[in-house]
């Protein structure tokens, strides 16, 4: 145990050092005075590296600013936050419960305490987020129901009447038939892709490729696309056609976003053991979308997977919900992290023993 430790001793017992929950002390400039074991643990750093560290300059990006933790200390009001997502400069992501306490001592401090909720609330989150996902689509389809009945008594009455009219008036039926179509494709769109996925035994890695080969036809920006593949990933039970698209949808609102010029990194990777809508699976594909652009609005996280939900002006917000209703059909999920300069979609798609090959 180094200096920096905190000390809450019992005789014989450092009490700081048998509490899973990672806790710190900041001086006045915000610097790591001293910590426990599990905050080292936690942070993944060193004891040497941690003491004296500027504390926000541990992270490569935290929900939680600077201007917080100096308010606390003027303000002598301490805080606790849920959900602070922060990235550490070895790409890790950490969700954090902390918790600030302004401590009365000859320098005034602050005691944080940081709690990793991660694994449990992503659980919790997925399964909210399922919910949703599978009521916003029944939703959708009885609204389609109830509108696509009625536009196709309009647009038969509007044909009928035009039979009718000489060629000026003719031009009134026909904007009622071209709008009457323009809603039913509309309503198509909203409902998205109806059959059932045609799985075969595919390798992943073809299937970004062709993405990526079509992301770089339809490139006026320049956008560098980088590859990043696990070759370990056997192939397995997918329809190409839906992944495909699933996939592509991603990497378009990438490429919008991007605008001027950017990189839109594409990886695979491998999982064991990983849970899917409360389910384990013993291997599990995972493939992430990455783009250095300026990260998602925060106002539309939380919804971003919903119809008609859009960051762009102009945007039908329909390539997102559709690429969700494609994975979920493959009994997977697609997850999204993004702060400023980055936005990370992950793909996961579980592998079925039966339908892999090594």
């Amino acid at each position: 145990m180094t200096q920096a430790h905190i000390a809450l001793e019992l005789p014989g017992i450092n009490l700081a050092e048998q509490l899973t929950t990672a806790i710190l002390v900041l001086d006045t400039q915000l610097q790591v005075s001293c910590f426990n074991t599990a905050c080292c643990a936690l942070l993944g750093i060193g004891e040497k590296r941690l003491h004296q560290q500027y504390f926000p300059g541990l992270f490569q990006y935290s929900d939680l600013s600077a201007a917080q933790l100096v308010s606390t200390l003027n303000t002598k009001q301490g805080f606790g936050i849920s959900d602070v997502h922060c990235v550490m400069p070895d790409g890790r992501h950490l969700l954090l419960d902390m918790t600030a306490t302004w401590l009365e001592t000859e320098q005034p401090a602050l005691l944080m305490e940081l709690r990793q909720v991660d694994q449990q609330r992503k659980i919790s989150m997925e399964s909210l987020q399922q919910h949703q996902h599978l009521a916003a689509r029944e939703l959708i389809r009885g609204l389609a129901h109830e509108i696509k009945n009625p536009l196709g008594g309009l647009r038969g009455a509007a044909q009928l009447l035009e039979e009718s009219l000489n060629e000026e008036q003719k031009e009134y039926t026909q904007l009622i038939i071209a709008q009457a179509d323009r809603l039913r494709n509309l309503v198509d769109r909203l409902l998205g892709p109806y059959k059932p996925p045609h799985k075969v035994v595919s390798n992943l890695h073809q299937i970004i490729e062709r993405v990526s080969q079509l992301g770089q036809m339809d490139n006026p920006h320049s956008i560098q696309f980088i590859r990043d593949y696990d070759p370990s990933i056997p192939d397995f039970s997918l329809d190409p056609e839906l992944l495909e698209q699933a996939l592509l949808n991603i990497v378009r609102n990438a490429q919008q976003v991007l605008g001027s010029g950017g990189q839109i990194i594409l990886q695979s990777r491998i999982l064991h053991q990983h849970t899917i809508h409360g389910r384990r699976h013993k291997l599990v594909a995972v493939v992430r979308v990455i783009d250095n652009g300026p990260g998602i609005p925060p106002a539309i996280k939380d919804t971003l997977f919903y119809p008609m939900v859009s960051g762009k002006p102009g945007g039908t917000g329909l390539g997102l919900s559709i690429s969700q209703t494609l994975i979920h059909q493959h009994g997977g999920w697609i997850d999204c992290d993004s702060w400023p300069g980055r936005t990370e979609f992950t793909l996961y798609l579980p592998i079925s023993a039966e339908g892999a090959n090594p």
